[in-house]
């Protein structure tokens, strides 16, 4: 069985992003989903020259002849409609975020300001013309893009739909999953295992990993015996979109999935992959169905669906994939085999640096050591010594 390079496995799956579409949802729904749609200022902003900070509104041509005392003449509040100074010697009072009145070009702040019975004095020796105000259009202009289509949803955005009266916005449909364990050793999280039995951790590492894309899915078990599972991954081609498998397709006399998805038509497009762990990953298509089958070990399953799952699901969405994030070895390391090698480790940051140290497990069924870890440095199959202050890929989950 020839395998394919980590690199090679990637490339593959990228080829095979789908389109799945775009739906109307409201804008406060919309957070953490991928916009496919231009938003454009519906209005200048700001949408007119703005008072900038509390203070007073006054002619400019005034104070340059000599005047300092300016009488008030009225306020300007935020949100009420424009005054008209009447006298260019007066002043009116303006607020932060208020429309600048009729006749003044300038604001001079409180803290500037001496003022008593209703007269403001100045205590500058200069005062520049449109002085704290913000002009008309000086951000956006109408019709300017404020954001463009595929664009990752942030509180940002929504307050950017919000400006603009935006209450429905589009955004990429999310593909329907189907999360699928095998084996008659798993049991359920409610009930207590036999001593030969395990609980069924792995789906719901995967849930949780697609919700952290925005992605809800559903989960399904099936017991070891082939007809049923023809049966039953029959069913799930038809409902989704993508089939997400945890186990049965290494070597084993019950790993079934392999030969029950060829049978089915699904096309293989690889099926091991030059990496640990997760070296029996199969991966395939059925038309516009997408199955990722991914080694039953909680690490190979965990380490896989970041390293695979996810930059295909952001090609799919739009979204950009690449991963340029890297980190530094804080000490040397050796890994013998000819393979990629995903190694968990724990981060730090220091002066604008990211830093891996090793963490050691047991293996890729060591779920528990996960937990100590926050991510793994990818290093690559064409060597094996690894020397502390390089910098290798790093593929994060925390």
């Amino acid at each position: 069985m020839s395998l394919i390079t980590a690199q090679e496995a990637l490339e593959i799956i990228l080829k095979t992003s789908e389109d799945f579409g775009t739906e109307e949802v409201k804008f406060l729904k919309s957070l953490g989903r991928t916009l496919k749609e231009d938003i454009v200022a519906d209005r200048d902003f700001p949408p007119f020259n703005r008072v900038s900070m509390d203070g007073i509104a006054i002619d400019v041509a005034a104070f340059n002849n000599g005047q300092r005392a300016f009488k008030i003449e009225g306020i300007q509040a935020a949100g009420s409609e424009q005054l008209t100074m009447q006298n260019p010697t007066n002043c009116i009072e303006a607020m932060t975020g208020a429309i600048l009145p009729k006749n003044t070009n300038a604001v001079i702040q409180y803290e500037l300001l001496t003022i008593e019975n209703e007269i403001a004095t100045i205590n500058l020796e200069a005062v520049k013309n449109l002085q704290n105000v913000h002009l008309k259009g000086l951000d956006r202009k109408l019709g300017d893009i404020l954001i463009s289509k595929n664009k990752l949803i942030s509180p940002a955005e929504i307050g950017v739909f919000a400006t603009v009266g935006k209450t429905t916005v589009k955004v990429a449909k999310r593909p329907k999953v189907m999360i699928i364990s095998t084996g008659n050793e798993l049991v359920g999280v409610c009930e207590t295992p036999e001593e030969h039995q395990i609980r069924r951790s792995n789906v719901y590492t995967l849930v949780s990993l697609l919700e952290k894309l925005n992605i809800q899915s559903e989960t399904a078990h099936i017991s070891d015996d082939k007809n049923l599972l023809l049966s039953k991954i029959s069913s799930f081609l038809n409902d989704f979109d993508v089939l997400l498998f945890s186990g049965a397709v290494s070597k084993g006399k019950f790993d079934f999935i392999p030969d029950v998805l060829n049978e089915l038509g699904v096309k293989k497009l690889f099926h091991t992959v030059k990496q640990r762990p997760g070296k029996p990953f199969w991966f395939g298509k059925k038309g516009s169905k997408t199955v990722f089958a991914f080694p039953g070990n909680p690490v190979s399953t965990f380490a896989s669906c970041l390293k695979y799952f996810y930059p295909w699901y952001y090609k799919s969405i739009g979204l950009n994939f690449e991963n340029k994030n890297q980190a530094i070895l804080t000490e040397d390391y050796f890994f013998k085999p000819d393979l990629t090698y995903f190694l968990q480790v724990k981060i730090t940051k220091e002066d604008g640096k990211i830093f891996a140290t090793p963490i050691t497990g047991r293996g890729s069924a060591d779920l528990a050591n996960l937990v100590d870890s926050d991510a793994f440095l990818e290093l690559p199959d064409d060597r094996s010594n690894f020397t502390k202050g390089e910098a290798f890929p790093l593929i994060t989950y925390r």
